[in-house]
């Protein structure tokens, strides 16, 4: 008999144990990680600030919108990566109803060769070009290779066998390899990564998060 009450009372404990720990654990973990999302958010920050240089004034990146904004929008960015293809529509229509907005295009292709040869036809089509041909290879579905380019080229007005001698004369990634660098450096893993002042947001945003975040950046 007393066996039995030991054992009870075991059991009880236990289920005791197990009916308040559990959301306490919970409740420790989920504490942990918003430290950590504080802590790498900071850290982002902190890097943002020391190579501010190299994100915002960088001549080899392309710049649409107002040249001249007083808001800036950074977006590291993969053709091939299936969140930036989302966005793109509502990013062409924000940087065309908001004016002074200057979007800059950060080329960081993570997603294999296709994704490197697009960016590398996107770096050498003429600057008017550009934002149309971005657009149009956001908008492809499916791999690249160079007669996918050179047709994307064609229907936005590009001269296609320019754009294929330009890149074969120069098979050197100069830009690419900066931002792959200075992704490294900063701490930027994936794509669409975007950065407003010194805030990193990571994934597809919508439009109206991003119309408050530049709200937000004009009154700072």
């Amino acid at each position: 008999m007393k066996r039995v009450i030991i054992t009870l009372l075991v059991t009880a404990i236990i289920a005791g144990a197990v009916g308040y720990g559990v959301p306490v654990l919970m409740g420790m973990s989920q504490s942990m990680h918003d430290r950590q999302d504080a802590e790498r958010a900071a850290e982002l920050s902190r890097q943002v600030a020391a190579h501010r240089d190299q994100l915002f004034t960088d001549a080899r990146s392309p710049v649409v919108g107002d040249p001249a904004g007083d808001v800036t929008i950074v977006e590291f960015f993969d053709y091939q990566c299936p969140y930036c293809k989302a966005i793109a529509g509502s990013l062409d229509r924000l940087v065309a109803a908001n004016k002074g907005v200057r979007l800059v295009l950060k080329e960081f292709p993570i997603l294999g060769d296709d994704s490197v040869l697009a960016s590398r036809a996107a770096l050498v089509v003429p600057k008017d070009k550009y934002w149309a041909f971005h657009q149009a290879l956001l908008q492809h579905r499916g791999s690249f290779d160079m007669p996918t380019l050179k047709g994307i080229a064609k229907s936005v007005g590009i001269d296609a066998d320019r754009m294929e001698a330009e890149m074969t004369a120069d098979a050197t990634n100069p830009p690419i390899d900066a931002n792959r660098d200075l992704a490294k450096a900063i701490g930027i893993q994936a794509t669409p990564t975007f950065i407003i002042g010194d805030q990193v947001i990571e994934g597809a945003i919508p439009a109206d998060v991003l119309n408050d975040l530049i709200a937000k950046a004009r009154k700072s």
